[in-house]
């Protein structure tokens, strides 16, 4: 059969490479500041290898777009439409693509995924009369299932349906127990050159290195209150042999790969299997330079030395908060001690660029904590470092706290985001939020300049290496305004019946 596997994504966390920085005039590939999509990369192999013809969509190119992608559908008439996307921000733009498909290829059958699918399969479905099913969870093993099995669906395990008007949820499917049993992804269908950067109001290139990205483990074991990776992972942490890992590196190395990014959800998980992979870039002298993120209280932070003679250059770690009371709260299961190690184990063993992701506006947090979160990142001396509003996303335990505290109707408000300022009595307003997070950058980079001018001009100086001046300003500026997104976090249905914007808080 000749399958479509088509992305779909937020428009705002990709960008095209500015003219001027493009490396080849001449090429037929374009170039697009964002992370590839990984995802049909790696079931594209998979699916061909059971005799199916596969074409790759990315909708960050100008020619992949729904009109461009609709003329392929009409022209090449393929037997399946898959469609991916991640998270609820994509998910208008996903039913838009969807109801414009099914339009002009009616009997073709629509299948999508992706994480937030994998929460909402039965929602999808009863929301979107064009979607036909919903893969859930893992698909490398679903899909050619599906595939076979088109006029017999109820075998098809993780596959939530439509037959005569009415959703089928079969069983869950099992996870995958062998990772290493599947082709390496295919990075060479798509016509993009995917570019190191980061996704900021202004677009900020690291390096024009060839880039891009890789998967060696799978789920996160912990049951921090903001994240969906347990419940999508069944609380499981599972991972490829440092020898598979190490073919498909070798692989990217010899096709002139340059900076790998590992989008693990804990890579430092394992010490043994961190050595073999490290000693085996180095013994096969592999070129690339890697980064990967994890958790501070991993006993894989005694290995940063060993990483950095790997080639690691990036680390970033899920700092979250300043104050042990607010980790306590996100159920994040570490100590402002721990994080304070592992941040000055990294750069005392030579780590290039340490990264901190925090998180404001959590349930009982103080506008003075939020402070001290900013003091803490400096005290850390954290190269790079994001402050981002705490959100509730179904499939969370945040969100299943809010719907019991009946914050949440999970009936209605399963298709949206939430800013938790925005909707939740014992956080602070979110202007007050805002106005601390100002607070806070503003004494973060005087301190910077102050105490560590070195470290800061370096840092400046590599983001000049491909932006203007004027760009970088504006970056340093952007945490002082407030980002207009394409897809706004919104309210919950019971509080836009009532006329409210913001929650009713007590008199303090």
């Amino acid at each position: 059969m000749k399958v479509f596997l088509i992305y779909i994504r937020d428009e705002d966390y990709y960008n095209i490479l500015p003219e001027k920085l493009r490396q080849s005039k001449n090429s037929d590939r374009i170039e697009v500041m964002a992370f590839p999509p990984l995802g049909i990369q790696t079931l594209a192999p998979v699916i061909r290898s059971h005799g199916h013809e596969v074409t790759m969509f990315d909708t960050c190119h100008p020619k992949m777009q729904e009109d461009h992608i609709e003329q392929a559908v009409k022209e090449d008439k393929p037997d399946i439409l898959a469609l991916s996307f991640l998270s609820t921000t994509s998910y208008l733009v996903m039913k838009s693509m969807a109801q414009r498909l099914k339009n002009v290829a009616s009997k073709t059958p629509i299948i999508v995924g992706g994480a937030f699918a994998t929460v909402n399969a039965v929602q999808i479905l009863k929301d979107a009369p064009y979607i036909d099913c919903v893969g859930r969870g893992e698909g490398e093993e679903l899909i050619p299932e599906y595939l076979d099995n088109l006029d017999n669906l109820e075998i098809v395990k993780g596959l939530t349906w439509r037959s005569n008007g009415e959703v089928i949820h079969n069983p869950i499917r099992p996870l995958i127990r062998d990772l290493d049993k599947f082709p390496y992804p295919d990075r060479k269908s798509l016509p993009i050159e995917y570019i190191e950067s980061m996704p900021l109001d202004v677009p900020a290139v690291l390096s024009l290195d060839r880039f891009c990205t890789m998967q060696t483990t799978r789920g996160c074991p912990f049951n921090c209150i903001y994240c969906d990776i347990p419940s999508l992972a069944q609380g499981r942490w599972r991972s490829r042999s440092p020898e598979h890992v190490l073919g498909e590196m070798q692989q990217l190395n010899d096709e002139g790969y340059r900076s790998i990014y590992l989008t693990d959800d804990h890579f430092l998980m394992q010490r043994k299997r961190i050595e073999a992979i490290c000693n085996g870039i180095i013994d096969r002298k592999l070129e690339f330079h890697w980064g990967c993120e994890g958790r501070v209280d991993s006993l894989a932070v005694e290995e940063f030395l060993l990483m950095v003679k790997a080639k690691c250059t990036f680390l970033a770690f899920g700092v979250e908060a300043g104050t042990q009371k607010v980790l306590d709260r996100l159920n994040k299961n570490q100590t402002l001690e721990q994080i304070e190690y592992a941040v000055k184990q990294a750069n005392k063993d030579g780590i290039e660029t340490t990264h901190g992701f925090f998180l404001l506006g959590s349930p009982d947090e103080t506008f003075e904590d939020i402070l001290e979160s900013f003091r803490f990142a400096a005290r850390l001396k954290l190269d790079t470092f994001g402050f981002n509003r705490l959100c509730a996303y179904r499939g969370t335990p945040l969100w299943q706290e809010y719907v019991d505290r009946g914050i949440i109707d999970d009936e209605r408000d399963w298709h949206k985001w939430f800013k938790c300022s925005d909707i939740d009595p014992t956080i602070l307003p979110s202007g007050v939020v805002h106005q601390a997070r100002k607070k806070g950058y503003m004494k973060l980079f005087g301190y910077l300049v102050l105490h560590r001018p070195v470290a800061t001009y370096r840092l400046l100086r590599k983001f000049g290496r491909y932006m203007r001046a004027s760009d970088i300003f504006t970056l340093l500026w952007s945490p002082f305004r407030k980002k207009a997104l394409t897809r706004k976090p919104e309210l919950p249905e019971w509080m836009i019946e009532q006329g409210l914007d913001a929650p009713v808080r007590k008199a303090s």
